[in-house]
């Protein structure tokens, strides 16, 4: 165990602890409360769901723990931030974007073409990603390791591409294989499987809950699909206007939830997928 990891006694289990989070945007004149006091932990290896409507803070929630606020004037950022006992509000740009760089963390967003470049192939993208301490192979090799990771079996093809050459379903595995490429501890995936159509989600959430297992790394899900939470998620947060209104392992969720809007939900969702059911 290193000194960073028991800064705070109590929470050395924890990779990601936050408590008391609280965002603010200016919009105008006047306040938005985006976040409002959130509790939020992860542990390795663990996945997480973070669920609630459109506007109930949960990708605000993730993005305000990345560093990586939206372009908003954030008049208020305040909260206790914790990676690996590491705090996260206090550190410099430079070590923000080291501990993104390599073995920290990293994100999956939901719309491929808006981050990648247009003007580069995916393979040198993903070249750019790659963590500082990687070994054993060169930035050509990792990249079809990368590729092959997440599920194209001509790794040397989908590199040579463009991004615009690819289908939005293989997009989204590029975007996968980048965030991949820092060996991150936690990987952040901002509604993965929104803008794909039912089969190519079922294959993208195939490929992140392999890779999930498979690297023991921790995941957490930002959505608004209960059925995705249903087939990854160990453990589930229910957010409403900025709060956390529930949080609970995913089958006592499903089976028991205890806040009305929890329920609510559950009810609203348009399909009730058996844990597990597609074998994932």
């Amino acid at each position: 165990m290193t000194a960073s990891q028991i800064h705070r006694p109590g929470t050395a289990e924890h990779l990601l602890d936050v408590r008391n989070l609280k965002v603010c945007f200016q919009v105008s004149d006047r306040a938005v409360r985006a976040v409002d006091g959130v509790d939020f932990h992860v542990k390795p290896a663990e996945c997480v769901g973070v669920v609630g409507e459109s506007g109930s803070g949960k990708s605000t929630l993730i993005r305000a723990i990345s560093r990586l606020m939206p372009n908003l004037r954030v008049s208020e950022l305040s909260g206790d931030l914790r990676f690996e006992g590491r705090d996260i509000l206090g550190m410099s740009e430079r070590d923000i974007r080291a501990l993104r760089r390599s073995q920290g963390f990293s994100m999956i967003f939901q719309d491929p073409l808006g981050y990648l470049n247009p003007t580069h192939r995916v393979g040198r993208q993903i070249a750019e990603a790659l963590s500082p301490h990687s070994k054993g192979e060169s930035d050509s090799q990792r990249v079809h390791s990368l590729l092959e990771e997440v599920g194209f079996s001509d790794p040397k093809s989908v590199a040579h591409s463009f991004p615009h050459e690819l289908s939005g379903g293989m997009r989204q595995r590029v975007m996968i294989a980048i965030a991949l490429a820092s060996d991150p501890k936690l990987l952040f995936a901002d509604e993965p499987t929104t803008a794909l159509d039912a089969t190519v989600q079922l294959q993208v959430l195939q490929t992140l809950y392999r890779i999930h297992k498979e690297r023991n790394m921790a995941v957490v899900i930002i959505t608004h699909d209960l059925g995705v939470v249903a087939e990854l998620c160990d453990r589930v947060y229910v957010m409403q206007t900025g709060k956390v209104v529930e949080t609970a392992g995913t089958v006592d969720l499903f089976e028991r939830p205890k806040h009305s809007y929890s329920a609510r939900l559950i009810e609203l969702s348009a399909h009730r997928i058996n844990f597990r059911s597609a074998g994932l």
